[in-house]
């Protein structure tokens, strides 16, 4: 989608009749596309026996959002840094409500926020789950320092925490 042009996509569990565990990217209130594990009774149906990961991409939602114009934009000078984050949360939490908390931590600094792992298991505590977050930042004016880094995180596990309950994990 970046390579389209389309940028600022927000991601979100799906829950529907096609997933047992999938995301969904959407852009303002256009869903573009989907993506996740096919529930069981569906591959039972094919006779299916293994695990099926199946991707919809709504093309017509993305054409609409092409623009004809080729936009160029500097490369960044400074470098992105990338930190991971494994939050132990209840289990109505959801994607959305962490990606929205930690976007508005720092907008300046905090470029994406993606979901990358989901566990719910008996090694974890009745009605919990986990996820882990990974989160991208850049600062377009200088080189990020450890301090600025950590502080930054540090920002976002606190408000995640006093916010939604979560706990590093």
């Amino acid at each position: 989608f970046n390579r389209l042009g389309i940028k600022g996509l927000r991601t979100s569990v799906v829950s529907n009749d096609i997933f047992s565990e999938g995301i969904s990217l959407v852009k303002g209130n256009e869903v573009l596309a989907e993506f996740g594990v096919l529930k069981k009774q569906i591959l039972k149906h094919f006779d299916i026996k293994q695990e099926v990961l199946y991707a919809d991409v709504k093309w017509g939602n993305v054409i609409k959002l092409v623009s004809d114009k080729i936009k160029f934009t500097e490369i960044a000078k400074y470098p992105e840094v990338r930190r991971d984050l494994a939050l132990l949360l209840d289990e109505n939490i959801t994607f959305e409500s962490i990606y929205q908390i930690a976007e508005q931590t720092d907008k300046k600094l905090v470029k994406e926020i993606d979901l990358f792992d989901v566990y719910q298991g008996d090694k974890l505590p009745q009605g919990k789950k986990s996820y882990a977050v990974s989160f991208i930042l850049q600062d377009e004016e200088k080189t990020l320092t450890d301090e600025k880094i950590e502080k930054t995180m540090s920002k976002i596990v606190s408000n995640l925490t006093e916010k939604l309950g979560a706990s590093l994990r």
